[in-house]
């Protein structure tokens, strides 16, 4: 099985606001990342002397920056466990409003999951064929079943493996209401998506049915509460994010637009042993954390060094 990794053979050096071009020669590490403002807004126009990046705490000299929107390769995971029944048709409005945000370009899988996932639709740049697929195999589908939510975001970062590496930024969009049971470690899942050289992004529909149960304190259980905060934190250290769905439409389109418009930093792959974790650290430089105090940068937290013999044309 090739690892997919956010190890790029690239350029050294570009224009910050040029294409970033490929070439053998230097294995460059790929951070996305996003500028978070203290209310939780998405702060753009920023540079590449804006940001500083850190791995296992040196700095690293950023030798390739891009702003613009690039196409993406997005994987739709629809949970369609019972508790989803009653919010079946706001997760089909949603759908509908959020694919509106795609372009021209993106490729897009759709995968469903209750107590296992499977792939409905693989990947295909056909976005009119993607509404059909979410309208007709997707939401018509008999809801039940149990909700693994932490094996169906491995089985999503797993199937990027199957797709060849290119310049596309490549993300996981899940839609749950995040009720369900923990079956996988946490950082194993983790290191899935840095592999994939993935993002995990959720977007949580809000159940009503779910909510009355925590009312009246049914499911407050430890092993519950640890497993919403799961997700999220498995989320956050691929660099992405999740949002509640107040308003499920909206949210979606919100969750899209993150997706499509973070910024990517390249920077050279210090020596080190293929297989280990290495941890990534990106903040805002001196100038631009001033003119924006309290703001954080969202990005992947770390990744796991590419076997380059295994990285090898041909080789799996």
């Amino acid at each position: 099985m090739r690892p997919i990794l956010a190890v790029l053979c690239a350029a050294i050096l570009a224009c910050a606001q040029d294409p970033v071009t490929f070439r053998t020669g230097v294995s460059l590490v790929h951070v996305d990342a996003e500028v978070i403002s203290q209310d939780g807004r998405i702060l753009t126009g920023f540079h590449k002397e804006d940001f500083r990046v850190f791995d296992e705490r040196k700095a690293q000299p950023i030798l390739q920056f891009a702003a613009e929107e690039q196409p993406i390769d997005l994987i739709l995971l629809f949970d369609i466990s019972g508790s989803m029944r009653g919010v079946v048709q706001e997760v089909a409005d949603a759908a509908r409003q959020g694919l509106h945000q795609l372009q021209p370009g993106d490729r897009v899988c759709v995968m469903v999951f209750n107590g296992r996932s499977r792939e409905i639709a693989p990947f295909t740049d056909d976005l009119d064929a993607v509404d059909r697929t979410i309208q007709d195999d997707v939401l018509r589908l008999d809801f039940g079943g149990g909700t693994l939510i932490q094996a169906a975001v491995s089985d999503a970062a797993l199937r990027f493996r199957r797709e060849p590496r290119t310049e596309r930024r490549r993300a996981v969009l899940i839609i749950t209401d995040n009720m369900g049971m923990r079956t996988r470690r946490e950082g194993s899942v983790v290191d899935e998506f840095w592999e994939s050289d993935a993002i995990l992004s959720g977007l949580i529909v809000r159940n009503p049915a779910f909510q009355a149960l925590r009312t009246v304190g049914v499911i407050l259980a430890p092993q519950n509460l640890a497993l919403q905060a799961g997700m999220k934190g498995i989320a956050e250290k691929t660099g992405g994010d999740s949002l509640t769905a107040n308003e499920p439409g909206t949210a979606f389109q919100e969750a899209m637009r993150r997706i499509r418009t973070r910024y990517s930093l390249y920077y050279a792959l210090p020596e080190a042993k293929p297989g280990t974790t290495r941890a990534i650290h990106v903040e805002l430089a001196h100038d631009a954390a001033q003119s924006f105090p309290k703001s954080r940068v969202r990005a992947r937290t770390g990744y796991v060094v590419p076997d380059p013999a295994k990285s090898a044309p041909g080789s799996k």
